[in-house]
């Protein structure tokens, strides 16, 4: 009898599985996958206290501000392909008529995008920090706010994606509909992040607060991705 819902989800687990193995198979053939997400945040990053100058008290508060602001712009760069793929070869229509729920499909791309994309860039974050002169204890809380807020920024972008497919170079669009979206996730990003610099500011609310915006995110966007890419398929 305890058996019996494991052997009902069996189905549908390892189909999703294999879409996931496929998915950042993908993710590392095409665009280089992870290798220019955190390329990309490097330049960000390394270019940015040729702006500022040599105040190094200055780049150690600013330091998670511009570790986030690199992290979003870097997560933009595949989120155009992140159903262009599928869309391209024809794949998305199979997906979409085979009698899988395209919400766990969606859920699955999603995840398999961040382990591709976000992952790297959280753990590239320690190295990163040095160049800002960040300290240990606000490099470690950046780390963490990065783990826990960008897997919403790619939930976010998964919409924009859905909205998108059936647009050819749809990339600026895709920015312009989720940056917006992603300033809440930006703000409290930061503002956790940065807290530990700031004895009297708090880091728990905001910490908690990006929290919820990425369960929110965890819950709704693969549902309203679903419902763009139906509707951009009929």
């Amino acid at each position: 009898m305890s058996d019996a819902p494991t052997e009902r989800a069996a189905p549908l687990l390892a189909p999703l599985a294999a879409l996931y193995r496929r998915e950042l198979r993908l993710a590392v053939r095409i665009g280089g996958g992870g290798f220019m997400g955190v390329l990309f945040f490097l330049i960000v990053v390394t270019v940015f206290p040729f702006a500022v100058g040599p105040d190094m008290n200055l780049l150690a508060r600013l330091g998670p501000a511009v570790l986030w602001i690199a992290a979003l712009l870097a997560t933009l760069l595949g989120l155009d392909r992140l159903f262009e793929a599928d869309r391209d070869d024809g794949a998305l229509d199979i997906i979409v008529g085979s009698g899988q729920p395209l919400e766990l499909v969606v859920l699955v791309k999603c995840l398999a995008h961040w382990t591709a994309t976000g992952l790297p860039l959280v753990l590239a974050t320690p190295f990163f920090a040095l160049f800002l002169a960040m300290e240990p204890l606000v490099i470690g809380a950046t780390m963490l706010t990065l783990a826990v807020g960008t897997p919403a920024l790619t939930f976010i972008g998964a919409i924009g994606a859905g909205l998108t497919v059936s647009l050819r170079r749809g990339g600026l669009l895709l920015a312009v509909l989720v940056l917006p979206f992603a300033v809440p996730v930006l703000i409290f990003g930061v503002s956790a992040a940065g807290a530990p610099a700031l004895d009297p500011a708090p880091f728990a609310t905001p910490f908690l607060l990006l929290c919820a915006l990425t369960l929110a995110t965890l819950v709704l966007a693969p549902i309203a991705a679903a419902a763009a890419l139906r509707s951009g398929l009929d």
